[in-house]
């Protein structure tokens, strides 16, 4: 398990070239508005220092990351909702995601095209913010037409569904993303169905100039504090930087990465920012076979940890084995762990911990 991003953004803001660089997938990147057609989906692995200190310890057949696959669209402009552009038809794409990675342009370029003829990051977004509204409002116009019938005929379970929609249209209405409708958590759980575009938590991405690679620009202070105020996380890139990180051998990387002043690349960087943003962790298996990384929420409780490896592990759930990954590193592996009492036996009400090593005891 890892998680799913959809890219969204004006035309020729950069969404295609982060794209390219961030998943190496070549999806086509030109300058004039509607170059992506059809969606480009890129899964990558999720880079994780950790995965090669326990190879290093464990010698497995295999090693395989978490990963994160990204969806990018087509460039929305005003008025899509209405069918302008290539209008609103491939929103449909990114409604089972579990962030919005919203690229904006951040630098000032004679040479690529803006669709609206100047750069203007705050108007940009609320450009976008406006037609992923109109999209998810027209869902929730439907579904409040069919919800009201059964509702007013004594439907109980309708009319609690109902009340929730009609509190999510008038968010909606005011201009607001479904997100910061005025709901409790089991109450967003109704909307889970109709997969809002908007509900999903947002993660601001500057898209930088090869020459400001410390975002020093005021377009980049304007969209931070645009963030701020939406509760989102920002991440800063230079999409040309990342394309040519990209195409460098792995060994190259660093080197290159160190020479530009960058402790990571940009691609690290909207990991991590997903990662907060969604509130996840990652915890490892270590063994001859292989070595392993898992996503889980945080707070994620053992028994639930053991199904994302397989249904049955949560099931016929009995112990986890339990090593924190800086005690097993200095140990020297599992063993070292069990001899110094490092190993713990853990139940079900245990919450995993970023970069536990487990073990899952099972009988099914």
């Amino acid at each position: 398990m890892g998680f799913k991003c959809g890219i969204v953004g004006l035309p020729n803001v950069g969404k295609s070239t982060i794209f390219n660089a961030i998943t190496s997938a070549g999806a086509e990147s030109a300058n004039y508005p509607f170059c992506t057609i059809e969606p480009n989906i890129g899964i990558v692995p999720v880079p994780d220092e950790r995965l090669e200190t326990l190879t290093g310890i464990v010698n497995p057949k295999l090693v395989i990351p978490t990963t994160m696959e990204f969806v990018d669209i087509a460039g929305l402009v005003k008025g899509a909702s209405q069918g302008e552009g290539l209008g609103n038809q491939f929103l449909g794409h990114i409604r089972q995601v579990d962030a919005i990675a919203h690229v904006v342009r951040c630098f000032d370029d004679e040479n690529v095209v803006h669709v609206d003829g100047s750069v203007d990051p705050v108007r940009d977004v609320e450009v976008i913010q406006t037609e992923l509204n109109l999209a998810d409002l027209e869902t929730v116009e439907k579904r409040i037409a069919r919800v009201e019938k059964q509702a007013k005929s004594g439907d109980k379970q309708m009319q609690v569904e109902l009340q929730i929609l009609l509190i999510v249209r008038e968010c909606l209405n005011q201009g607001l993303p479904a997100r910061k409708a005025d709901l409790k958590e089991n109450q967003r759980d109704v909307l889970n169905p109709l997969h809002l575009i908007t509900a999903a938590p947002v993660l601001y991405v500057a898209n930088i100039a090869e020459d400001d690679l410390a975002g020093e620009h005021p377009h980049v202070e304007q969209l931070h504090k645009l963030a701020e105020l939406d509760g989102a996380e920002l991440v800063v890139i230079c999409g040309k930087i990342e394309e040519e990180i990209a195409q460098l051998p792995t060994e190259e990387k660093d080197e290159f990465l160190q020479e530009l002043g960058m402790a990571e690349s940009g691609l690290d960087r909207m990991i991590h920012a997903g990662y907060k943003l969604l509130g996840l962790i990652t915890y490892l298996t270590a063994g001859p076979k292989e070595v392993r990384a898992w996503t889980v929420p945080v707070d994620c409780k053992a028994p639930q940890a053991a199904g994302v490896i397989h249904t049955d592990f949560e099931k016929g759930f009995i112990r986890a084995e339990v090593t924190a990954f800086n005690d097993f590193v200095r140990v020297g592996g599992e063993a070292g762990a069990k001899e110094k009492g490092l190993l713990r036996l853990e139940g079900k009400d245990y919450r995993v911990q970023d970069g536990d090593v487990m073990h899952f005891r099972f009988n099914v």
